[in-house]
């Protein structure tokens, strides 16, 4: 009886030819179609480990880890000044599926900058966000906003520290008045004080004192007072 033999059966070509264009491990600079290079590490045609993006559109530069495609690590990232032509780094720390999200300081065009958590790419958690004019707000940050618990101190030597809600104060805070000695301490809303008592501390030694020191205050009601300014701030809350 004869042996028939069949054909071995082989796939096609360009299995073996993706195989191979597959990127895996330390390669030099890829280029894309649009002109965007990388040089780094790869795992199954994906960025991944250490590497180096340049955007050809912007010229800015990522430098530190990748995951999957995906900025996820420790890394910086620059841009291209467009006066000096000279790359200078905005951000510096943690990433997480592409996004600022942990620890890390960005720089503002405007000279401003953050130092703090972040979450999805915003501000959010505990930070210190310096400002140009000289003030500084450290405290509770949600969504890009101070939220929570914090410290406003302006360039003049005053300072807030209290609730915040939406970049405002907001709830229970004092206002320090350095140059008078003063204190306001009351209940905030919307960045407004809508109750509260003023006081002097140290005035005898207050760089610039009032003319007459505050009288005391005895309120006929200090606990209608207190329920009023209790029910506004929960008002505002719904």
């Amino acid at each position: 009886m004869p042996i028939i033999k069949y054909p071995r059966v082989r796939e096609p070509l360009f299995y073996e030819w993706d195989r191979k264009a597959q990127k895996c491990g330390l390669r030099h600079t890829i280029y894309a179609v649009n002109g965007d290079q990388y040089t780094g590490e790869w795992l199954d045609n994906l960025k991944h480990g250490k590497g180096t993006q340049i955007w050809k559109s912007t010229g800015a530069i990522y430098s530190g880890d990748w995951k999957f495609g995906k900025r996820d690590g420790y890394g910086s990232y620059s841009i291209l000044d467009p006066v000096t032509k000279e790359h200078k780094i905005v951000y510096t720390g943690w990433w997480e599926n592409d996004q600022r999200c942990g620890q890390g300081m960005f720089l503002y065009p405007n000279g401003e900058h953050y130092d703090g958590e972040w979450s999805n790419g915003l501000r959010s958690g505990w930070g210190t966000m310096r400002y140009n004019d000289g003030s500084t707000y450290e405290g509770q940050w949600l969504t890009d906003q101070p939220n929570g618990k914090g410290v406003l101190r302006l360039p003049n030597g005053n300072w807030y520290e209290g609730g915040w809600k939406d970049g405002k104060k907001h709830g229970p805070g004092k206002y320090f008045y350095s140059d008078k000695r003063r204190l306001l301490e009351g209940i905030w809303v919307a960045d407004i004080p809508k109750c509260g008592a003023l006081v002097d501390f140290g005035r005898e030694n207050a760089p610039d004192p009032t003319e007459s020191q505050l009288p005391e205050i005895k309120l006929r009601d200090p606990a209608g007072v207190l329920a009023e300014a209790k029910a506004m701030f929960d008002d505002s809350h719904n």
